[in-house]
């Protein structure tokens, strides 16, 4: 018995009996092939934002197919604004975020969001232009649209038709009675 506890046989006896610990518990240990992506309901947020500012917020009318959202808050910004944040994982496992503020200038909101201020084109969504930008580096696509009380930006790793599909699915939603 000796033998096998001492010297180089003993080392190796003890890194098999190991690994054959590790396989086994890797072989009865449950694993999940489906992947599990958390959904986040936005309408409270939604609507708690919109009782905060005072213009009609835009929000999707209805998640693009196959798209879950995953994660909303509001963000506290410059000189009293605020911004709504929706974030998306699309149909084809991307990101994909809105956001909307009332910053002025509104530039320098949607320079932020877009992480960029180089317009590289247009697109048309819905009969309405929105601008495009991409930064490289990061692989971020983003659309802008400038409207007179409200700066919409439509961002992420997903490509232009997938963002062009968020954008679509916005809509105002009347401001709230108090």
């Amino acid at each position: 018995m000796r033998r096998f506890t001492e010297g180089l046989h003993g080392y190796v006896v003890a890194v098999l009996v190991c690994l054959g610990a590790v396989g086994l518990f890797l072989l009865v240990t449950p694993r999940g092939d489906v992947e599990h992506i958390p959904r986040r309901d936005y309408s409270i947020t939604v609507a708690n934002f919109s009782r905060t500012v005072p213009y009609a917020v835009w929000a999707p009318a209805t998640d693009p197919e196959g798209w879950i959202p995953n994660s909303n808050r509001v963000v506290d910004g410059e000189n009293g604004a605020r911004a709504l944040h929706i974030g998306y994982a699309t149909a084809e496992r991307e990101h994909a975020m809105f956001m909307q503020s009332d910053e002025k200038p509104a530039a320098e909101f949607a320079n932020r969001m877009a992480n960029s201020d180089k317009a590289v084109g247009t697109q048309q969504v819905g009969g309405e232009t929105w601008e495009r930008r991409f930064r490289e580096d990061k692989k971020q696509r983003t659309l802008v649209r400038v409207l007179p009380d409200v700066t919409l930006v439509v961002t992420g790793t997903a490509d232009w038709p997938e963002l062009g599909q968020l954008a679509a699915a916005l809509r105002q939603r009347p401001k709230p009675t108090t």
